[in-house]
């Protein structure tokens, strides 16, 4: 444990919390919602009996895009998500955090390998319901998932935007919020990063999403940004 000076909420991001250390840094961190578990090696900080987590920017596309201006955190507790490319659960878990224990995140991930770590972290956070299949079908999940509050996708798809758009119609509510994190290289690796963007925002645009705003992530994921949308179901 490291030794902390103070822990404040965010004054804008709710259930985000400000850490300051004994040598003055400031660290961004969200409440554990499991005690004593480490997702991906990250400092524990403990302050006034409350056990809180280091969200490492160099790590989660969500907290880089949250340092580097994003409008809101549309993300609040006790909603239900559902996550594109969840992974090894990086960044879900801080989500999971947020969202607490009345919230719900739908975790759709590809690779068996990668699904195989996220259920090790799972067994305790009991709020993360993980689905080993391909984004780019929904409709193979669809009995498993309810209406969502949001949708979150980092799947490194040449169809990025598409594959948001045909999870979208099947799960996300009217109103709903998107965070889209866009990797340039992925989808075109001949393009400059600010034309795959603008393309990939047409794509949204053109599907009943309102884009609220788009952040580029570097330095900490290069050629990356967020967008952060609202659908509007037609």
């Amino acid at each position: 444990m490291v030794n902390v000076v103070k822990v404040e909420e965010h004054p804008k991001w709710k259930n985000v919390f400000i850490v300051e250390l004994e040598d003055g840094s400031l660290r961004l961190a969200t409440k554990n919602l499991v005690p004593g578990q480490r997702v991906y090696g990250e400092r524990l900080f403990k302050f006034n009996g409350v056990e809180y987590r280091e969200w490492n920017a160099y790590r989660s596309k969500l907290a880089g895009a949250l340092l580097k201006g994003l409008e809101e955190l549309p993300v609040k507790e006790g909603d239900k998500l559902l996550y594109l490319g969840i992974a090894s659960g990086t960044t879900a878990s801080h989500v999971s955090d947020i969202i607490g224990k009345e919230g719900r995140i739908y975790g759709v991930e590809f690779a068996p390998r990668v699904m195989r770590d996220l259920i090790l972290i799972i067994q305790e956070r009991k709020n993360i319901y993980p689905i080993l299949g391909d984004a780019r079908f929904p409709e193979k999940y669809r009995h498993l998932v309810e209406a969502v509050d949001g949708l979150y996708a980092d799947v490194a798809q040449p169809d990025q935007a598409a594959i948001v758009v045909r999870n979208a119609k099947f799960f996300l509510k009217d109103e709903g919020y998107l965070l889209l994190a866009i990797k340039a290289r992925s989808i075109d690796v001949t393009t400059e990063p600010g034309e795959v963007y603008r393309r990939e925002v047409q794509t949204l645009k053109d599907n009943g999403f309102e884009i609220v705003d788009v952040v580029h992530l570097d330095p900490f994921d290069k050629d990356h940004a967020m967008i952060y949308a609202r659908y509007r179901r037609g």
